[in-house]
């Protein structure tokens, strides 16, 4: 199965329903299935090769969603980049997967002008919405520029799919996901590892046709795209936003829609329990999700209390295989701080350092075995040989984590740490998950973050950076005495920061890289 497929059945099925909605705007999804006809057809008119990369730097709106599906239907690679990415990474990125094809907002048209000569390999710009400026731009300078409503426009009699001949295991996109160290490493991801992960994910979450499913989420983030793909997997609605910046609009969204799935990350999670959700109908949301990083217990224990018709799917994954694992609710009151069992047609365990493999209860990395695992990282065989492992039988391949777990004798799965956040403190190795729990369930914290600082003595000291819930007031001495009655004396923080918000990446993670800046 190609993953053009997934719009094109629900075109076929449900032409008339609307797919998607956008602020007042909806669509259908005959109309999505026309309009990415068309532009496929006008970037193979412009030279797009089957496995050619298409850049795409926007933000979550209708043309996102048109492009992603426009450039698997003309045989390409779509590559999802932040729309608040900067140009030096912006060039990188292009440079580093060669795209021949870039589409940006209008205004961003002058900035890439500028910066053409650094782009060898970028043949067709197209733009959206109006561009700011109009430098001069000779007949034979590359990259063409082209605007998108008049591409919609010249291939308007272009509604049927182009015939290109891709296959499952054929590249469908790049992910460019950011590495402890240096610069970001595209993973490689065929329509057979998507559509397989597509396929898991929606099973055990039950998805429906009825479901309306509301993404703040970056579609640059694999978490937020996978909303739109597995939306359209089974015929539901989309309802797409461009961030979480104003909850109080998102929750009425939720109500005026009627949403019946809300994905969310912990940072979100951590707002919205600082709010008071009684005053929402929320009697038509079904579920909630989580992963990205594990949901503290606490905030799965308050939601329970608040919201006890929700259904909360507590999952862990990562760009490379997109999911792993999910909590089964009738585990979530029982197994509260698990991630879950590995979801369908996929194998889990874990491995000591030797890459044994290692009994219940003992902390090893994670090692993952399914047709959603990844084809490697793009031009980076030392990278994807760290991280891609044969098996005993021909063919056999495992996706080794760098992620610690323990698994419980009932194979479920319990996240300790990114191997390289464990902190090494008096000899000792702590969990920074750990000691963050531990936080988390302090009545007053709101959100709260574990780094290792140098130390000569210590080797690390651990240092705890956290924010309070309104109104509440803490000392650090009150937070080290809570900590040292909960934790081992080796494992209790030496220092306490008070801030008034984490930082956090694009995708709603707390930025852990800038906490642990002097």
């Amino acid at each position: 199965m190609l993953l053009q497929s997934f719009l094109e059945q629900s075109a076929s099925h449900h032409p008339d329903k609307v797919a998607l909605i956008i602020n007042q705007s909806r669509y259908t999804y005959r109309e999505l299935e026309q309009q990415s006809n068309r532009l496929a057809h006008a970037l193979l008119e412009r030279g797009l090769q089957r496995g050619d990369r298409v850049a795409i730097h926007l933000d979550n709106s209708l043309e996102a969603v048109v492009a992603i599906f426009a450039t698997i239907k003309a045989g390409g690679v779509f590559v999802m980049v932040n729309p608040t990415t900067k140009i030096d990474k912006l060039t990188y990125v292009l440079n580093n997967c060669r795209a021949s094809v870039l589409i940006i907002p209008g205004k961003k048209r002058t900035s890439i002008l500028e910066h053409s000569d650094l782009l060898p390999h970028l043949k067709t710009v197209v733009t959206v919405g109006p561009a700011t400026g109009h430098p001069e731009q000779t007949d034979l300078q590359m990259p063409r520029f082209a605007e998108w409503d008049q591409l919609q426009s010249d291939f308007a009699d272009q509604n049927t799919p182009p015939h290109i001949q891709t296959i499952s295991i054929d590249l469908a996109a790049l992910v460019y996901t950011s590495g402890s160290t240096g610069n970001p490493k595209g993973v490689m991801l065929t329509h057979l590892n998507m559509t397989s992960a597509a396929r898991s994910i929606t099973t055990y979450l039950m998805n429906v046709p009825e479901d309306i499913i509301l993404n703040v989420l970056p579609l640059s983030f694999d978490y937020g795209l996978y909303q739109l793909l597995m939306a359209f997997r089974v015929g539901a609605t989309l309802v797409l936003e461009k961030s979480f910046t104003y909850p109080h609009a998102v929750l009425q969204k939720i109500i005026d829609e009627k949403v019946t799935g809300f994905p969310l990350v912990p940072t979100m999670s951590a707002i919205l329990l600082k709010m008071d959700l009684s005053k929402y109908d929320f009697s038509q949301l079904r579920y909630i999700t989580n992963t990205g990083a594990a949901l503290p217990t606490e905030h799965i224990l308050t939601f329970r209390k608040r919201l006890p018709h929700l259904q909360i799917f507590s999952m862990y994954g990562l760009t490379e295989c997109k999911r792993v694992s999910y909590l089964p609710l009738d585990q979530v009151d029982t197994r509260t701080g698990s991630v879950g069992i590995a979801m369908p047609d996929t194998e889990v365990f874990i491995v000591d350092d030797e890459g044994h493999r290692l009994p219940p209860e003992h902390v090893g990395e994670l090692v993952v075995r399914g047709a959603n695992v990844m084809k490697g990282y793009w031009e980076a065989p030392e990278r994807t040989a760290e991280r891609l492992k044969a098996g005993e039988l021909p063919g056999e391949m495992f996706l080794y984590t760098g992620d610690l777990f323990r698994m419980d004798r009932a194979g479920y799965l319990y996240f300790v740490g990114r191997r390289d956040d464990i902190i090494k403190s008096r000899g000792e190795k702590v969990s920074p998950r750990e000691v963050e729990n531990v936080l988390f369930a302090h009545p007053a914290i709101s959100e709260a973050a574990i780094v290792g600082d140098p130390d000569p003595v210590l080797g690390q000291s651990i240092r705890a950076i956290v924010t309070l819930m309104p109104g509440e007031e803490l000392t650090e001495k009150e937070v080290l005495s809570y900590c040292r009655k909960h934790l081992e004396d080796f494992m209790v923080p030496q220092k306490v920061e008070f801030r008034d918000e984490l930082p956090k990446s694009p995708n709603g993670k707390v930025d852990k890289k800038q906490l642990a800046l002097p």
